[in-house]
């Protein structure tokens, strides 16, 4: 029977694709946006660190220039000599200093006349040169500053002229920088280039980037197609130790499960079926047979009415056996409460001791570790289990056998063993005997009227309390079924 694809599946499938859609989309504008911020940063850190540097050593430059002119013309300075005289000292002075440049030198005195300016062109010999700069350097103090204009951007420095402690002038330098700004602007017109083919280069390996990622989710997708359709066997390829792996991993592991409980739900849908068939074939047959006697009598009617009896009785236990594991198995309706595990035992046991009996089976039990009221069971249902153990174990041990019980604790568990001297179960045997419909006999089992669900539910509802059941040898032949379950902390 395949699992039908309901409308629930179909939306789930829908939303993992939109959200793969999602995911490829927010990879790739993360990646890029974090590329364009980062390159942004990078682009005004490197042209402001670059401007700054450039410029700032072009204003070191100018400030050496203009300190050497100033040191030497204060040597030469003196206010006796004829003007003309002092001119060509200046002026030899501030031609060798700036001998293979482009800047412009200018010497003025204290009240900014100029005594010597190497731009010919302007012909300020003689007249006012007032500027800022100049002002604060006969003021006392080194200065420079930046202005544009048509002719481009321009740096200026101005230094004081100092004789003997005393600011006799000023020397003014300017230069016209605008190669650096040209400089700087290819710089900025590469990075933008260099920038965009980065963004382009992140965006294309972002896509291919955000495919890797999420193909794994892609055979995800084909993965819940098939098990939306019942094909469980569909495994996904899985690489690597990453988070994409390991759900690859899970979901293989979900469908080994998965497939495991539909291989379990058909061998119990054909072993029901093989159950069921049993006694309504032979209620069939008695039904067909007393149909075709031809004028029964009433011991022949009675006894195939007896037979038929039998056969429901048969078939009631099983219907009531299988309610009982599907409550199990719903783990719905679980009434814990405080029980005396000692009583318990001992009330399961005075009712098996007619059935051992009859077999000339004797029953000993012990009692030790186990205190009054230590348990948090729900009483029928670990009643039931205990009572399925012990009802195999008589049905297993030859006549004048002997089973033991006994009950004790350890490691904050409350351990009950039932003991037989039955033919043992081989090792082979030992992991299937819970399972539903065994019969390590199965001849036998039908004699005594098994339905091979009996330690299935004992399982069951010891697996619902936290507990859990084992089987082994016993020291002198027979089996040892060894219950644990957990003591009230």
């Amino acid at each position: 029977m395949k699992i039908l694809r309901s409308a629930p599946v179909k939306s789930a499938l829908n939303k993992l694709r939109e959200s793969i859609s999602t995911i490829r989309f927010a990879m790739l504008s993360t990646y890029i946006a974090v590329t364009l911020i980062t390159l942004i940063l990078m682009c005004v850190y490197i042209i402001g660190i670059l401007s700054e540097n450039l410029y700032s050593e072009k204003n070191t430059m100018l400030f050496a220039k203009a300190n050497i002119i100033s040191q030497t013309v204060a040597n030469v300075w003196n206010d006796e000599e004829d003007a003309n005289v002092l001119y060509l000292r200046i002026e030899d002075i501030v031609e060798r200093s700036l001998a293979g440049t482009n800047i412009r030198g200018v010497v003025t005195n204290t009240s900014y006349i100029v005594l010597y300016d190497n731009n010919s062109e302007a012909d300020m010999v003689g007249k006012v040169f007032m500027r800022d700069v100049l002002k604060r350097a006969i003021d006392g103090e080194q200065a420079d500053s930046m202005f544009d204009s048509d002719s481009g951007r321009t740096s200026t420095v101005s230094v004081p002229v100092e004789k003997d402690g005393i600011i006799i002038g000023g020397v003014y330098l300017a230069e016209n920088v605008s190669s650096i700004s040209d400089t700087i602007s290819t710089i900025k017109t590469s990075l933008i280039i260099f920038s965009v083919l980065i963004i382009f280069i992140i965006g294309m390996l972002s896509i291919g980037i955000s495919y890797i990622v999420t193909q794994p989710m892609s055979e995800f997708i084909a993965a819940a197609k098939a098990i939306s359709k019942g094909d469980f066997s569909h495994r996904v390829s899985v690489r690597g130790v990453s988070e994409m792996a390991q759900m690859g991993r899970t979901l293989n592991y979900m469908c080994d499960e998965l497939n495991a409980l539909d291989e379990k739900r058909k061998n119990f849908v054909s072993d029901v079926s093989h159950e069921l068939k049993t006694p309504m074939a032979g209620i069939k047959l008695l039904c067909d047979s007393l149909v075709e006697a031809d004028d029964p009598d009433m011991d022949t009617i009675r006894e195939f009415l007896g037979d038929m009896s039998e056969e429901i009785d048969r078939l009631t236990r099983l219907i009531n056996r299988l309610l009982t594991l599907t409550r199990l198995d719903a783990g719905t309706n679980i009434n814990l409460s405080e029980t005396d595990i000692t009583a318990l035992t001992a009330s399961v046991m005075r009712s098996l001791k007619n059935l051992a009996s009859e077999k000339g089976i004797s029953m000993e039990y012990t009692f030790k570790g186990c205190n009054e009221r230590s348990l948090m069971i729900d009483y029928d249902k670990i009643y039931e289990a205990l009572y399925n153990i012990i009802d195999n174990a008589i049905k297993y041990t030859p006549e004048d056998g002997a089973i033991k019980v006994r009950i004790g604790s350890a490691d904050g568990f409350c351990v009950i063993e039932v003991e037989d001297n039955g033919p043992g179960i081989p090792d082979a045997e030992k992991t299937k005997i819970f399972d539903r419909f065994y019969r390590l006999d199965d001849s036998r089992a039908r004699d005594t009227g098994g339905t091979g669900l009996g330690l299935a539910i004992s399982r069951e509802a010891i697996l619902l309390h936290g507990g859990d059941v084992e089987v082994e040898d016993a020291p002198d032949g027979g089996s040892i079924f060894r219950i644990r379950l957990p003591l009230v902390k």
